[in-house]
């Protein structure tokens, strides 16, 4: 498990595209029957995925947890972006197909990761934060994550909001988590951008065509930067930095989030014309 640490939005102005591609994006999330996570300092999220292939595979625990399992003092939230698959928590199995999601509460000491076909994986993408109450290991399919339908075609932003993990959906202690589809034709994944100074978020894009890419924008809304983004890879968003994406073609994401509050709509966002 790789450790990112917290960078100063002052310093922040002098890095370079390697520096920035270093603490900020997440550029393999998925290898066969590997674990491959991030610990990030913001809001102690961590950020990762796993891809079965060979069998069954258990979620570990890592020295940097000092905890006798992994969600001893955790929760975790999973999106499979992959072929169907299984998740066994506590001797429970739960199917997941393509876009379903699942909570695992405070406290879940066996994790497992299956593929139905192993021609045909699955991608658990996983998101995991700090908790300090037990909330019940519950799935939600996509179907029933109420699809909300936002944007335009004139903005060159039609897309689907889904839901999963949040005050009105599956319950968590601080993970807030969902997925958004955009629609073909349509590149921006939110504009006008925003920040929320009391949480961090992190962002999985999916469905990216192999030889396109999505500029993810960050920065202090007067000094942005972007990042090139490839398909079943991450970035890390500081609470200070916006968040906004433009694509090559159109293309899926998850975003979680994790922080001060659990609101959805704690959002601030910055007028076009303030950008620089």
């Amino acid at each position: 498990m790789q450790t990112r640490y917290t960078t100063n939005p002052t310093d922040f102005k002098q890095y370079d595209t390697d520096r920035i591609r270093r603490d900020f994006l997440i550029e393999s999330l998925f290898q066969p029957d590997s674990f491959e996570l991030v610990y990030s300092h913001y809001d102690r999220m961590i950020v990762g995925g796993i891809m079965p292939v060979g069998g069954p595979q258990i979620l570990p625990t890592y020295d940097e947890l000092k905890a006798e399992f992994f969600l001893q003092r955790r929760e975790l939230g999973i999106i499979n972006l992959g072929g169907n698959g299984t998740v066994t928590v506590d001797g429970q199995a739960i199917e997941l197909a393509k876009k379903d999601c699942l909570y695992v509460g405070l406290g879940g000491r066996e994790v497992v990761f299956s593929s139905t076909r192993a021609d045909e994986p699955a991608r658990f993408a996983l998101i995991s934060t700090p908790a300090h109450r037990t909330c019940p290991t519950a799935k939600l399919t996509s179907a029933e994550a109420s699809p909300a339908e936002m944007g335009a075609q004139e903005t060159a932003n039609q897309r689907t909001i889904y839901k999963y993990i949040h005050a009105d959906g599956l319950q968590s202690c601080q993970l807030v988590m969902g997925l958004t589809t955009l629609k073909s034709g349509s590149i921006w994944n939110t504009m006008p951008p925003h920040v929320h100074d009391r949480r961090m978020e992190a962002y999985i894009y999916f469905d990216i065509p192999e030889n396109q890419r999505v500029f993810h924008f960050m920065g202090h809304p007067q000094e942005t930067r972007h990042l090139l983004v490839a398909s079943n890879q991450a970035i890390l968003s500081p609470p200070w930095s916006i968040h906004a994406g433009a694509g090559t073609s159109s293309y899926s994401f998850i975003w979680a989030m994790a922080g001060e509050n659990y609101t959805f709509t704690d959002m601030d966002f910055v007028p076009v014309n303030d950008i620089r």
